[in-house]
């Protein structure tokens, strides 16, 4: 992997949402099977992606996710939402 390519969130650790609070948590979860592009390559190896909600009112939030290679799929090129 390397930045600015995309990725497929395939799965998401039970030790990573579990301690969340749950509205932050169905967020995180709500990017299982989504795709990102990549915004860094950490030094252990983990490729991170990110997703951002307006809150509403001219705001945003986001979530961070880190992911090992096989959490994640590479996505070569535009895909058609799945139907």
């Amino acid at each position: 992997m390397t930045v600015g390519c995309r990725v497929r969130v395939l799965t998401i650790p039970e030790s990573v949402a579990r301690p969340l609070a749950p509205d932050d948590r169905a967020d995180l979860l709500s990017m299982l099977g989504e795709v990102f592009e990549v915004d860094e390559i950490d030094e252990w190896g983990q490729a991170w992606v990110r997703k951002q909600w307006s809150t509403g009112d001219g705001g945003y939030r986001y979530h961070s996710l880190g992911l090992a290679s096989h959490e994640m799929e590479r996505v070569e090129a535009e895909e058609p939402p799945p139907s």
